[in-house]
């Protein structure tokens, strides 16, 4: 796993999780060294994960998502929600607490993952 640009791993609405990423790249050429690195060695075949943070206007606010989430979680045990259904409910909670706030930051995380992506992409074909 790769950190583009951060070293803390994203928190999905948040731009850090608080958590570390054993490295951190700079830019998609640097991502596209990598994966040839990975080729070159031979390594067997398997995912790399490029770890894109929301930028940090985009985020929801973290005070937010904090609050809201645990309300979220205790409603989760509340309600007996468990297994599958959580991840639904604790977005659609998410969305509807946040008055839409959680749904936007989603959508700047997806944008950025989109063009990160296609600069990747890019970097990898000139190579």
């Amino acid at each position: 796993m790769l950190g583009y640009r951060t070293d803390r791993f994203p928190g999905f609405y948040l731009s850090s999780s608080g958590e570390p990423v054993d490295w951190t790249v700079r830019s998609p050429q640097e991502v596209a060294e990598v994966m040839g690195a990975q080729d070159a060695l031979g390594a067997p075949a398997a995912a790399l994960i490029v770890a894109n943070p929301v930028p940090p206007d985009q985020q929801l606010d973290p005070a937010l998502h904090d609050r809201v989430l645990a309300e979220a979680l205790d409603a989760c045990r509340e309600h007996g929600i468990v297994g599958q259904a959580v991840t639904p409910f604790l977005l659609d909670h998410l969305t509807r607490h946040t008055e839409g706030a959680s749904l936007e930051a989603n959508l700047a995380a997806v944008r950025g993952n989109v063009e990160l992506a296609a600069r990747i992409a890019t970097a990898w074909a000139a190579r």
